[in-house]
């Protein structure tokens, strides 16, 4: 059957960022057939379902290019325990751990992520993560489209961000390349093709680089795209001078690591030199607006930009809110330009949609235009924060909230409908994901007695 949604106001994110007032847009399958005037389309497709669009805006959905989803066991407490900015460095990227989980419990606050993820509009999601396979089919139940990073590494006894002395165990290299092909194998094509396995290396200071050569050969073999945290903070910049002599790009660089299908995440921490050696490689950068202004860093966008690397959003931990993330994105980036003007809300939101897409394999999702991919959302613009809507793309960007995605669409089928979620149980998830968190923190603070809970938590039980 075909869909025809009419009356709405259609941000197609084309080439010339066109958008049509009071137009309608047709659905075949799992493919836009045509965008146009309402009487035009009815005309052409008479038979079909006609969905009132009035007061409402259709957008491309968004990729969100880098998130650990079942980091959202930290929400509330890893945002205000960032490390610092300044020597002595140590390890980690909090002073707490994270509790262990049992496979179901993993499963529990995938699934809670992957809702906040759809609630917000996203439809194509990477996810970086250890055993993807404990939850990949929970994702891919949910409808979204998934990129699943496999990762590795192969330091042992310390984290991101430590430049005391690198201490390699070659097995855990090993077993991780053995996991990423596997899980490839198992899953990569699955879901009617709306899955993805990729090759994820942790950092630059926690691989060798044995591993990060055997990963670059194997994501060439795969085909793969790949993913690393790169220069997220300064104490990982200053772990890598202190093992191989020059700063992380440098060293990624050298190791012929850097190629078109790298996704880097955070680029915080960069050297001009860098960020034009990474923009030479063509590599993409997923701008995790969010998380950089809750720890208190930024890239530099537009010198990345400039230099050739594709700008694309992501999320990062605790939480999965693409509007906040574009909308933070563009503050935080006017602030640093010192610009009121630049960037604009039509390149931020290219940033979260198309380019996120065209970064992870899909040049022909993330915009709307006829014979691309049925991947969209519906926004509800009779809103008070969005009234008057007098440019609909500046109004979203600036003023929107997740609240305001009315539904989404993936691969031509509803995920979510006039509101309500159509894949998952929401309260019945939303229950089970906090009597999962209060008990895998209270068991961390049972079990390790020095560790004092932040400010504000909640009794333990």
């Amino acid at each position: 059957m075909t869909t025809i949604i009419h009356g709405a106001e259609i941000v197609t994110v084309d080439d010339w960022d066109s958008v049509h007032y009071d137009h309608a847009i047709a659905i075949q399958g799992d493919r836009i057939a045509a965008i146009g005037p309402n009487e035009a389309l009815f005309g052409q497709f008479p038979q079909a379902e006609r969905i009132d669009g009035t007061g409402r805006a259709v957008l491309p959905g968004f990729a969100n290019t880098h998130t650990h989803l079942t980091m959202t066991l930290a929400r509330g407490i890893y945002e205000d325990l960032s490390p610092q900015h300044r020597p002595p460095y140590t390890a980690g990227l909090s002073p707490l751990p994270l509790p262990e989980l049992s496979t179901g419990e993993r499963r529990v606050m995938a699934r809670l992520g992957a809702l906040e993820a759809l609630r917000s509009g996203t439809t194509l999601v990477f996810e970086d993560t250890n055993q993807v396979d404990d939850y990949a089919a929970d994702l891919a139940a949910t409808g979204l489209r998934f990129v699943l990073g496999e990762r590795a590494h192969d330091r042992v006894g310390s984290g991101i961000g430590d430049p005391t002395p690198f201490r390699l165990d070659p097995s855990l290299a090993a077993r991780a390349l053995q996991t990423i092909e596997a899980a490839h194998g198992k899953w990569h094509g699955a879901a009617d093709g709306r899955i993805q396995v990729a090759v994820s290396a942790w950092a630059p200071d926690m691989c060798s680089p044995e591993l990060l050569g055997q990963l670059r050969r194997l994501q060439e073999r795969l085909g793969a795209l790949a993913t690393i945290h790169l220069n997220q903070i300064w104490g990982e910049v200053r772990a890598v001078q202190a093992h191989r002599g020059r700063r992380p790009v440098e060293y990624l660089a050298d190791l012929g690591f850097l190629n078109e299908r790298l996704v880097c995440a955070h680029c915080r921490c960069m050297a001009p030199r860098e960020e034009k050696r990474l923009g030479a490689a063509g590599a993409t950068v997923a701008f995790n607006a969010a998380i950089a202004a809750r720890r208190g860093l930024s890239p530099r966008i537009a010198e990345l930009e400039a230099h050739g690397c594709t700008i694309t959003m992501g999320s990062d931990n605790m939480a999965e809110d693409m509007v906040e993330v574009m909308r933070t994105g563009l503050f935080m980036e006017r602030v640093r330009r010192q610009d009121g003007r630049e960037p604009t809300p039509e390149a931020v939101l290219r940033w979260a949609t198309r380019n996120g897409y065209r970064a992870l394999g899909i040049p022909d999702g993330g915009w709307l235009a006829p014979g691309n991919q049925a991947d969209l959302i519906m926004v509800d613009l009779c809103r008070a924060h969005l009234v008057p809507v007098l440019r609909v793309v500046s109004d979203f960007v600036h003023q929107g909230q997740a609240r305001d995605v009315a539904a989404v669409m993936v691969a031509g089928r509803w995920l979510m409908r006039d509101g309500t979620v159509l894949t998952m149980d929401e309260p019945g998830l939303l229950a089970e994901a906090q009597a999962v968190a209060e008990a895998a923190w209270g068991r961390l603070f049972r079990r390790r007695l020095d560790l004092k809970p932040p400010q504000g938590f909640r009794p333990l039980g």
